[in-house]
């Protein structure tokens, strides 16, 4: 009997030790069919892929209010936000709305995983070179905040200070371009961090002590948390525009986006949309 039982446990580990493997195999047969599947969008113009799939993947930092953030309910909203959902509603599209490392923004586009990048993201001659833009859509100035008492009134007053910015935004670029001015600050260089958000509070501890960060992040932060708390310098780091990203071969997307904010600047509902995000 304990041969017999001894025999039926070992047939039941192998059995399941097949079972275990084969699940394994499945897994990764679909994970590589699905990469396999972004790799062939990512290699041609996607537009006809897209249109049969149904629906459109918008890669995006969903801490950078108010373009794109989590809201109290945990929804990604905002200005970009609702400016796709319109153009694709227009198209007959799903959009779905992906969070990513903003560090990898280009990487995540040009592998497939993600069809564009639609927030706050500032053209720039470096970024032209591994992406096609749209047209511009929205100006934007990089500017510098301290906090309300601070005694930081221009750029001069940054020197020995702690300035902080978020890793791979465009603010970062911008102090490059004025390298006299980052030399200046204490420790050489900018403190990054993942967000803006992190960015904020490290100022608000006095862990840093002036921030340079999109005007429109800027002023809606300052408009939730208290006008009286901060103050943003008459100087700033340079005026950009905003476009949207596409992979270089994505012609016809980037054409029927394009095509759809002109119709939807035509039409109103792009002021309404700005309004409802900006007031004014």
């Amino acid at each position: 009997m304990r041969k017999k039982a001894k025999k039926f446990i070992l047939g039941l580990l192998i059995l399941a030790l097949g079972a275990a493997v084969l699940a394994g195999c499945n897994k990764a047969s679909s994970e590589a069919s699905n990469q396999t599947s972004n790799q062939e969008i990512a290699a041609e113009d996607s537009f006809e892929k897209i249109k049969e799939r149904g629906r459109v993947i918008v890669g995006l930092d969903d801490t950078f209010a108010p373009m794109g953030f989590r809201d109290e309910n945990n929804e990604i909203v905002g200005f970009d936000v609702d400016l796709a959902k319109e153009v694709f509603k227009r198209n007959n599209l799903e959009v779905v709305f992906q969070p990513i490392d903003w560090t990898m923004k280009e990487a995540e586009l040009n592998s497939g995983n993600i069809d564009m990048i639609w927030n706050a993201y500032t053209i720039t001659e470096e970024r032209m070179k591994k992406v096609a833009f749209s047209k511009p859509y929205l100006e934007n100035r990089q500017v510098i905040v301290t906090l309300a008492d601070s005694d930081i009134n221009s750029k001069k007053d940054l020197a020995g200070k702690k300035v902080a910015a978020q890793a791979g935004s465009t603010a970062v670029d911008a102090m490059y371009n004025e390298p006299d001015v980052v030399a200046t600050f204490d420790g050489g260089e900018p403190i990054l961090f993942d967000t803006n958000n992190e960015a904020f509070m490290d100022l608000e501890a006095g862990r840093v002590d002036a921030l340079v960060v999109d005007e429109v992040l800027a002023l809606y932060y300052i408009k939730q948390k208290g006008p009286e708390k901060y103050k943003i310098l008459g100087e700033d780091f340079g005026e950009e525009q905003y476009g949207i990203g596409f992979r270089k071969q994505d012609v016809k997307l980037l054409e029927m986006v394009d095509k759809t904010l002109d119709e939807m600047r035509e039409d109103g509902t792009f002021d309404l949309i700005y309004k409802k995000w900006f007031g004014n």
